[in-house]
């Protein structure tokens, strides 16, 4: 047995409930994973509310997490009793002290990096990976705008955008955000509840405007961040924490052959070759100091209506672990 928070009905975070739940021992090709830490994620919060209905309930919420393999299963090569690991699934379920799991889904985590850094390095720091390097291949010279600047993914991508050489733009909701996006990198912040970010990002770019917009916020920024593109800029809408997008008209691209993606990280490291090719390049950046993950926020597995009731009241800022 092991305890899991169990979503039994969608709502609000009251429904992320502690519960003990049945643990299958390793068959072929899995491995049995103690969690020492758990990442959070708004999607997680998005699978809980209902607004992504891909979770079959009653079920075990999220996506990724570190711990130490206990056990394998027959056919499991490359991982061993002891090992420390770092992984993010699309099948859920990581909301929980144990678990079994595909082992080819595994990374070894390098000495040198905690379990709360890998867990909450998964989706965010190879997401960061994947949108500078292979979604938009930021390049020197450009300018980059990131909103949530100060964000788990936002601070990510603009320190490797600021590293690679990029002017980097960001939003924020607070003067104190503010601070730590500019520690990021950011050359320029903007405060998007006091200020007109668009006309902002006009007048700091001389009427040229972006070469790129990263936008998980959605529904409150994607028009916005339209208008902020340089001829053939490339809008990235990698996330919807304000509402999903409505539906637009696809000439409005055509101001400036302007071009959208709403990229998945699971598409881009589908098959093992290209997730340890990912995880390569992530973990070089942070070796190297390309990319600082600072402390998460930490609560207990047991509490995780709470992290997930101050993540949407935006009282954290960075990423947020789960502890066992």
């Amino acid at each position: 047995m092991t305890q899991a928070i169990v979503i039994r009905a969608h709502g609000g975070p009251e429904v992320l409930e502690l519960e003990a739940m049945p643990l299958a021992a390793p068959g072929p090709g899995e491995a049995l994973v103690r969690h020492t830490a758990i990442g959070v994620n708004f999607h997680d919060c998005y699978v809980r509310s209902g607004l992504y209905r891909t979770l079959p309930l009653p079920g075990v919420p999220g996506l990724e997490a570190a711990g130490v393999v206990e056990a394998t299963g027959p056919d499991v090569e490359g991982f061993a009793p002891g090992d420390r690991v770092a992984y993010f699934t699309k099948s859920y379920g990581s909301y929980a002290a144990a678990r079994t799991i595909p082992a080819e889904r595994l990374i070894h985590v390098p000495d040198g990096i905690d379990d709360a850094t890998a867990a909450v390095a998964m989706i965010r720091g190879l997401t960061a990976q994947v949108l500078v390097q292979r979604v938009h291949r930021v390049e020197h010279g450009q300018t980059v705008l990131v909103h949530a600047a100060a964000g788990g993914v936002g601070l990510l991508l603009c320190q490797w955008a600021t590293a690679l050489g990029a002017r980097v733009i960001g939003t924020v909701g607070s003067a104190a955000k503010a601070d730590r996006a500019r520690a990021a990198g950011c050359a320029e912040t903007i405060l998007y509840r006091e200020e007109d970010f668009v006309a902002h990002v006009q007048d700091i770019t001389d009427g040229a405007g972006v070469d790129v917009a990263y936008d998980a916020v959605g529904r409150d920024t994607f028009q916005g961040s339209l208008a902020c593109l340089a001829d053939l800029g490339h809008l990235v809408n990698f996330g919807q924490a304000s509402g999903p997008v409505p539906p637009f008209e696809v000439s409005a691209l055509s101001k400036g052959s302007f071009s959208v993606t709403r990229p998945m990280l699971f598409h881009y490291v589908a098959d093992r070759p290209s997730l340890e090719a990912a995880a390569t390049s992530l973990f070089r950046a942070m070796a190297d100091g390309v990319v600082r993950i600072d402390a998460p926020t930490t609560f207990p597995l047991a509490e995780a209506a709470t992290a997930h009731r101050a993540m949407e009241a935006r009282e954290t800022t960075g990423a947020v672990v789960l502890t066992v």
